[in-house]
């Protein structure tokens, strides 16, 4: 049976491509949901994507997951250290769900070291740029 697959990403991330590119690189937001969702076509996978930088847009997609998606792959971007919201939405939607960082949060300022959102999904992957989305959808395979 086909998964369908929903990509959610964070505040800021519709800047990618001219945000901190020595941190984030150049690659775009656009970019990353047209390799992601090419990469889950050709596991015969559908994928949805959606971007806000609104919080409780995001917990909304998230709680409307549950009994639609199969996983969900989400960039919390700065929500990861502060929404217990995130966490919480991820939980109830029952949905596994992995997190994925452009980069590696953890050898950067020691605020960014806390995942308030990891702690309710399968795993966290970190570090390798724009590839972390499609290794995500390897963790869901």
């Amino acid at each position: 049976m086909a998964k369908k697959i929903l990509l959610l990403n964070g505040p800021n991330l519709a800047l990618l491509g001219t945000r901190e590119p020595q941190i984030y690189g150049t690659t775009t937001l656009a970019d990353i949901v047209s390799a992601t969702r090419a990469a889950a076509e050709a596991r015969g996978w559908t994928l949805d994507a959606f971007q806000s930088d609104v919080e409780g847009e995001l917990v909304r997609a998230i709680g409307q997951a549950r009994g639609v998606y199969d996983g969900i792959v989400i960039n919390p971007a700065a929500y990861t250290h502060t929404s217990v919201a995130l966490h919480d939405a991820i939980k109830a939607s029952e949905v596994p769900t992995v997190e994925v960082h452009l980069s590696n949060v953890y050898a950067r300022e020691g605020y960014r070291h806390e995942s308030l959102t990891a702690p309710a999904c399968v795993g966290q992957i970190c570090g390798f740029g724009a590839k972390g989305y499609l290794l995500a959808l390897e963790a869901l395979a």
